[in-house]
């Protein structure tokens, strides 16, 4: 059997990087098609998110629904099954007739069947191969998602412009086979055993019977919305920031490369988040990165200019790419190995649905206001309500007796 922090534990870690960063294009497609999409579907703009807003909740209940499977069965089915789902997604959305049609199938087969296995589930799974080095290893985990956020976006907007949104959908469907199912047989090797929540720096005495004093569904549902505040917020820039630079006049190209730069120093600061994890905890970490991902945020306010928009999004990456792995970690710190791939995957699908809401609400208020600031002030005001939450969590464990006390 596999040890843990073994070398293969590691190249595991290698393979479920390269997952993250191929499964990861469903959450970045539609942003860049999202202007052609509109434009040939003569739709308004939040009719245009929808397609993203399916997909997202296809995330949350697909996440959910793929640790599940990965508990019972192992991660390799529902991998395997996902990047079938994936492939004909994208090969279906090449076809559609209909902003209606594109959207069900984003949702369907993108969403719920296929993206949705290549982030938080991959999450669980690593987190029980690794223990001295655990909040690292997530980190570089959850780091393939953004380095699929870095690379993606300027070459699907390279091809759209090339050979538009249909045929580049069709190349995808063939590139997530070909690379993806080999990458898959990786993961076939079931996971060491383990029973409680392991101790860290920023909680030595861990407790899988009421963790912070709570019931362990309160500290659960407390995530939940805490992951969806935060993450309403995170989605603005994230999903509009290419409408938003069309708008400007800057045109899709710059906002493609601003948002792979917002993401590409995202990389930076997962690797980063990692580090800090294995030092002062999950809470104490999302506390930081939530505070200075709202004050990254409300930079976008006052400045929308061509060069403050590349700085400003390479700001707002860097200090927000450690909050949705801090989740994760929190999970393994306060519950049983034997409950992480459920309460692993319904925390980051709040997350997901905040993502959701987020690019919906901030299309929605756009054409309300025909602004992006009235959604940008939005998105602070939802950061703020996370900040109480974890800040709250965070004094209840400060309060926690030390080991030598209990």
């Amino acid at each position: 059997m596999s040890e843990i922090e073994s070398r293969y534990a590691w190249a595991r870690l290698v393979a479920a990087i390269a997952l993250g960063t191929i499964g990861g294009v469903g959450m970045w497609s539609i942003v860049v098609a999202l202007p052609a999409v509109q434009a040939e579907f003569g739709v308004a703009r939040a009719d245009a998110s929808m397609p993203y807003a399916l997909a997202m909740i296809g995330f949350v209940f697909g996440t959910v629904l793929m640790g599940r499977l990965a508990d019972r069965f192992g991660i390799i089915v529902p991998v395997i099954g996902a990047t079938l789902a994936l492939a004909a997604g994208y090969a279906s959305t090449a076809f559609a007739g209909s902003i209606l049609s594109f959207a069900l199938l984003y949702g369907l087969l993108i969403g719920l069947l296929g993206g949705s296995a290549f982030f938080a589930p991959l999450l669980a799974d690593t987190s029980m191969w690794f223990d001295r080095r655990r909040g690292l290893a997530m980190g570089l985990c959850a780091s393939g998602n953004y380095v699929s956020g870095t690379i993606w976006p300027p070459v699907l907007e390279h091809f759209i412009a090339e050979i538009g949104w249909r045929e580049t959908h069709l190349w995808i469907a063939a590139f997530c086979l070909l690379t993806m199912l080999p990458l898959s047989l990786m993961l076939r090797r079931p996971p060491p055993k383990q029973a409680a929540p392991v101790p860290t720096a920023a909680n030595p005495q861990p407790s899988s019977g009421r963790p912070l004093g709570l019931p362990p569904n309160v500290l659960q549902a407390l995530l939940v919305v805490a992951g969806l505040g935060c993450c309403v917020a995170m989605s603005m820039p994230q999903v509009h920031i290419v409408a938003y630079c069309v708008d400007l006049g800057y045109g899709p190209a710059r906002g493609a490369e601003m948002l792979a730069l917002m993401l590409g120093f995202g990389i930076v600061s997962r690797l980063a988040s990692g580090w800090i994890l294995d030092r002062i905890g999950g809470l104490a970490t999302l506390l930081l990165g939530a505070v200075l991902q709202g004050a990254a945020l409300a930079f976008y306010i006052p400045f929308d200019g061509l060069a403050s928009l590349y700085i400003i999004s390479a700001m707002f990456g860097l200090v927000q790419g450690g909050i949705v792995p801090s989740y994760a970690f929190i999970i393994r710190e306060h519950f049983p190995a034997a409950q992480a791939g459920f309460r692993v995957s319904l925390a980051i699908s709040a997350t997901l649905a905040g993502m959701a809401l987020g690019g919906w609400l901030s299309g929605a208020i756009y054409d309300l206001t025909g602004s992006y600031k009235a959604a940008l002030v939005n998105g602070v005001a939802w950061n703020l309500m996370n900040v109480t939450i974890v800040s709250w969590l965070l004094l209840r464990q400060w309060r926690q007796p030390s080991p030598a006390a209990a």
